[in-house]
């Protein structure tokens, strides 16, 4: 058998050839930067087997391809696409899957708490939704929906009476800071026990980080006290083995002397050691205006974002061997955050809790 003639494109001209040479450097497409390419190595004398060798394509591609250049010009080097195959699963039908995937299996009769892929699709076969249908194609279909597999979260609606009231004196406070005054922050972090934490870090995939399991833990727990200033953005903690009333009057006495000569508004949740009458006392009689936080709506304490990122880079994927270790590893963490604190401003303020009928579950 003989060798195939060669094919080579006609001649371009110069304007055709910049054209090209643009084409190759711009193309944002794939296939017409493919095409341009076999369009200019032919122009330049290229045979078709090298080419193919080259682009790892087959010869018959770069013969149509010069073929379809010499016949229609610039047009052949633009993808044609084609719509497909049409669907063989209605609009309608896809709606209804997503309707089902959302729904618990217990409520159509099903002994099971949760749907898995294959489970919905043998659901959607018996009961006659769908002819056939593949795992995958049930997974696009809900992805396209936006319906994906989610963990349940907890919400805890607050039933103090006073809520709307508690919440708008400190949004005010987060939002206007009294002249000679100073909004403080204060909270419990803890228990700080000896465990390894699970974290994430950068590995080569496949190859995470193990830790060690431990069935004992007999070296106690300790409790962090800290506030975070507003003003400045900075923390200021004790760390300490119990967390009675005592331990926090220390602190507050720390924190007037920190700032002698302001009025301290500190917001704070319903533990009952800050309600305890010595402490009350003390602070009635040192400009200290203790304000409570509405039941069950920790959230508005800013301290506890501030507590997360803490956790998070910190402690987590962590496994300190002494309370020492563990200690010094926060402390570490709040002078890193202290040298880069910026004052506190904007709390939450796209949240719905902005909005004048917030809460709307609250009782």
């Amino acid at each position: 058998m003989g060798r195939r003639p060669e094919v080579f494109v006609r001649a371009l001209s110069m304007p055709e050839g910049q054209r090209l040479q643009k084409i190759t450097r711009t193309a944002k497409n794939p296939v017409k930067l493919r095409r341009a390419i076999v369009v200019l190595m032919s122009a330049q004398g290229q045979p078709a087997p090298d080419i193919a060798y080259l682009l790892k394509a087959t010869e018959d591609y770069v013969r149509d391809v010069i073929h379809a250049f010499n016949e229609r010009g610039f047009d052949a080097l633009d993808p044609k696409w084609r719509g497909g195959t049409p669907n063989r699963i209605s609009e309608q039908t896809r709606d209804w899957i997503c309707v089902i995937a959302r729904c618990d299996p217990r409520f159509l009769g099903r002994p099971f708490s949760c749907w898995s892929l294959s489970k919905l699709r043998d659901y959607l076969i018996e009961t006659g939704q769908v002819e056939t249908i593949s795992v995958e194609t049930v997974r696009r279909i809900l992805h396209e929906r936006g319906v994906t597999w989610q963990a349940s979260k907890t919400w805890k609606a607050s039933n103090d009476p006073d809520f709307t009231t508690k919440m708008r004196r400190i949004l005010d406070l987060y939002d206007h800071p009294p002249s000679g005054g100073r909004v403080i922050c204060v909270d419990e972090f803890g228990p700080l026990n000896l465990q390894p934490r699970l974290g994430k870090a950068w590995k080569p995939q496949g190859r995470p980080v193990r830790l060690r399991a431990t069935y004992r833990r007999d070296q106690g727990v300790r409790h962090m006290i800290a506030s975070l200033d507003l003003a400045t953005g900075k923390i200021h903690y004790r760390i300490r083995d119990r967390k009675r009333s005592g331990e926090f009057l220390a602190f507050f006495k720390s924190l007037r002397r920190r700032w002698p000569a302001q009025t301290l508004h500190l917001i704070l949740d319903n533990f009952s050691a800050y309600k305890h009458p010595t402490v009350r006392a003390w602070c009635q009689a040192n400009q200290i205006e203790l304000v409570f936080l509405p039941t069950y709506s920790s959230w508005l304490n800013w301290i506890e974002a501030e507590f997360a990122a803490l956790r998070y880079f910190a402690l987590n994927g962590t496994d300190h061997r002494s309370h020492a270790e563990q200690d010094t590893a926060i402390g570490n963490y709040i002078r890193w955050h202290n040298q880069r604190a910026r004052p506190k401003t904007g709390y939450a303020t796209n949240s719905k809790i902005r909005h004048p009928d917030y809460p709307f579950k609250a009782a």
